[in-house]
């Protein structure tokens, strides 16, 4: 899949830091994430990383030098993503940061690019869809089926937010007297039972999630109990992703509307040498993070040749309108 880069403020970000280019010192990849608070995406992801890495060493690196991979965990909390970022920049040297899972911690550590005065937005790129692209993927069918009353379930912070806006606004410009009933959850700790019977006495036509994870599974679990999918069209983000699907096994729903990454139907030559690579070195078939994590330090190591430099300000340069051929 050809990737274009846009500059963006979070969630799968990329951020150019000055760095003095000594020769045979490796090329540092700072890189920060919530392995302790999502380890269903982020382990799969760092494999990406390592694999992708692996490859570019193998070949002899960037620019003569090898690529060291550093990892911080930020515990899923902003404050920690802050503190961690610091230390990559300042302690670690790094060249390049990458990262970041949660878009709370995502915006964090673009403040802090703002503070700094050397990682603004200016440095600042963006890897994965945004939440109003992935909704505008569901959007057709489900103002296709012409349903009035939608229940919308959503994590209360950034993206959850951010979804239920984007579902809303696309949802309004194409069906007239469309109606919402709104609930959002504390991350990782929804209390499904009051939820699902919420939308149960809402009454909705048709369901909305941008649930994940632990959150995904429980709303699943406890929908299926009380009956509240019955006879409703279910929509639901993230759901297709096979971090959040397979852990659902026999339990999981059949007939929803979702996003993912169906890794076993892709057949580009990109996807079929990224998965014949995964699965000869891990044993094992990728999930989505690891696609992300192989395709951001992909895109990095495209932009590092592109600028022949890992310069801050020739980086941002080749970053703009850079297209890379991911898995």
């Amino acid at each position: 899949m050809r990737r274009a880069w846009n500059a963006w403020r979070w969630l799968w970000i990329v951020l150019a830091i000055p760095a003095t280019m000594a020769a045979g010192q490796p090329i540092k990849l700072g890189e920060l994430n919530s392995y302790k608070t999502f380890p269903a995406f982020l382990e799969p992801y760092r494999k990406g990383m390592e694999l992708v890495i692996e490859e570019i060493n193998r070949g002899g690196g960037l620019l003569g030098r090898q690529v060291e991979l550093v990892i911080r965990d930020d515990n899923g909390n902003a404050g920690d993503a802050v503190r961690v970022a610091e230390e990559l920049i300042t302690r670690e040297k790094a060249d390049i940061l990458i990262g970041t899972f949660s878009s709370a911690v995502g915006l964090a550590v673009a403040d802090l690019a703002k503070q700094r005065r050397v990682l603004f937005i200016r440095y600042t790129f963006r890897l994965r869809p945004s939440t109003y692209m992935q909704t505008a993927m569901l959007i057709p069918d489900a103002a296709k089926l012409g349903k009035r009353r939608w229940a919308i379930v959503y994590p209360d912070y950034e993206y959850g937010k951010s979804a239920t806006a984007a579902f809303k606004q696309q949802m309004i410009a194409l069906q007239a007297g469309v109606e919402f009933v709104e609930i959002g959850v504390p991350l990782g700790k929804i209390d499904a039972g009051p939820v699902v019977q919420a939308m149960q006495d809402a009454k909705p036509d048709a369901i909305f999630s941008s649930l994940f994870a632990v959150d995904l599974a429980k709303f699943v679990r406890e929908g299926e109990v009380r009956g509240l999918f019955k006879g409703r069209p279910v929509f639901n983000l993230l759901g297709g992703e096979p971090e959040y699907l397979d852990p659902l096994k026999d339990e999981a729903p059949a007939g929803w509307y979702v996003t993912g990454y169906p890794w076993s139907a892709i057949a580009t030559p990109e996807h079929k040498r990224f998965l014949d690579a995964y699965q000869g070195k891990y044993k094992d078939y990728p999930r989505q993070g690891s696609v992300v994590g192989y395709s951001a330090v992909m895109s990095a190591a495209a932009a590092i040749r592109k600028a022949r430099s890992t310069s801050t300000e020739k980086l941002v340069d080749a970053m703009q309108g850079l297209a890379v051929d991911t898995p």
